[in-house]
């Protein structure tokens, strides 16, 4: 138990940053301390503590340090939210209780994950139909030119979420059957092996149609995520560096067709690299968008302008109507990463992404200390595409690849991210018992 001591000892000072947050937002609000920030954090502390009971009973084994990792960036994403929009924080907090009910249920429910092993073709399948389900007239929602998200009992859910998940289980199953014979029973031509299409085949299909269905919904950001995380499996199964560089040049020449040949593509990339075009140039072309994004965190510097300093829209007319404009479109998304260095600056934004580095590292831990093949291959999945979110959206904001709706995991606004987050959590954790528990 040693190690639930270590995770519950962890969880106060996520508590304690909720406290704080919300003490400084007050602060610079109303001039006033309150004790409702106090409140807060004790609230978010009982759900935390809720959580730990739950490992403590079923995953005693389990990794200590992955979930108070992810209850530190939850904890900062709810400040921020609130900091940003009050009505978005509250419904950001009820899909975080309804994200960690689920992570619980997915514990309790899939104690021998293995059997997920089974069901992998129903799961791809599964997975393939969530991923169109965008496409459906009359369900599926369109935004900036990518469909999304689909429109249910008041809410708008974004399945390509839980798709994800779907295709990384089907790639570990698979894979963990056929990963020998892809390296074994190949044929070498110019010192590569080419796997048999017999055993390769049934893959690419799936693979081949989870890709064009992103591309057929306009959905970017996944489709680098779905991509790299193959790569990433692909590799450690195999354990040659050839599939990956094969992959990696095969997608360098996709991209270069699709952005050359596809509309919707040429404005993203026209968007990244003359974003500044309307501002400064006054010239056709640029992004509103990730023109702000640069201003606000170059504003910040290395030490920020102050928590709750952020300008993110201002006071505008509209048809001859006093309104309010965003100055930061879609802050609480897209863009939370540049609230967040523009108010904390470069060393907070920096404190961040170590958090990310961390929750990465001890994926990753995960997947090496797990014996069997479909364990480890599901551990690097889930990791991969995780630490692939993050990069897609931080590289994005910060113009080291073009900018994609993708949400930033445990932190920016969203209800199916942050649900599809705490399931892919709940499996690493899982992963991580079996692993501790028995490592011989």
């Amino acid at each position: 138990m040693r190690a639930r001591n270590r995770e519950l000892l962890a969880l106060v000072p996520a508590s304690l940053l909720v406290t704080a947050g919300f003490t400084a937002i007050f602060i610079q609000r109303h001039d006033l301390l309150s004790n409702v920030s106090l409140t807060y954090g004790l609230l978010f502390l009982g759900l935390c503590l809720a959580a730990h009971i739950v490992l403590r009973l079923t995953l005693p084994y389990a990794d200590p340090y992955l979930f108070p990792l992810v209850a530190l960036l939850a904890c900062f994403g709810l400040v921020m939210i609130y900091r940003i929009d009050d009505t978005l924080a509250r419904q950001q907090a009820q899909w975080f209780v309804i994200g960690l009910i689920l992570f619980s249920a997915t514990i309790v429910t899939l104690r021998d994950y293995h059997v997920l092993e089974r069901y992998r073709y129903v799961i791809a399948a599964t997975s393939l139909f969530l991923l169109l389900l965008p496409r459906v007239p009359g369900i599926g929602s369109q935004v900036n030119g990518a469909y999304l998200g689909i429109h249910f009992a008041g809410t708008t859910f974004q399945p390509a979420e839980f798709a994800k998940i779907g295709i990384v289980v089907f790639l570990a199953s698979y894979l963990r059957d056929t990963r020998q014979l892809l390296v074994t029973a190949g044929t070498r031509v110019l010192g590569v092996t080419l796997p048999p299409l017999k055993h390769f085949g049934p893959l690419l299909v799936v693979f081949g149609a989870a890709m064009l269905e992103l591309l057929i919904i306009r959905d970017l950001g996944s489709s680098l995520m779905f991509f790299g995380g193959f790569l990433a499996m692909l590799y450690v199964a195999t354990n040659r560096l050839s599939f990956p560089v094969i992959g990696l040049l095969i997608f360098a020449l996709g991209a270069w067709f699709i952005g050359t040949h596809t509309p919707h593509v040429q404005d993203r990339i026209d968007a990244w690299q003359h974003p500044f075009r309307a501002a400064l140039y006054n010239r056709p072309g640029g992004s509103y968008q990730v023109a702000q994004s640069v201003f606000a965190q170059a504003d910040g510097g290395l030490f920020g302008r102050g928590f709750g300093e952020a300008l993110i829209a201002y006071p505008c007319q509209i048809g001859g109507h006093a309104a309010t404009c965003p100055l930061l479109p879609a802050s609480q998304t897209d863009l939370i990463y540049s609230v967040v260095t523009n108010e904390l600056g470069l060393f907070g934004a920096c404190g961040l992404l170590i958090v990310y580095a961390l929750a990465v590292e001890r994926g990753f831990r995960i997947a090496i200390l797990a014996r069997d093949s479909f364990s480890k291959l599901l551990a690097a999945g889930l990791t991969s595409v995780f630490a692939l979110q993050v990069f897609v959206i931080v590289g994005g904001v910060t113009r080291a690849i073009p900018l994609t709706g993708v949400t930033l995991p445990f932190v920016s606004y969203g209800g199916s991210s942050i649900m599809a987050n705490f399931v892919l959590l709940a499996l690493l954790l899982l992963v991580s018992d079996k692993a501790r528990r028995d490592p011989l």
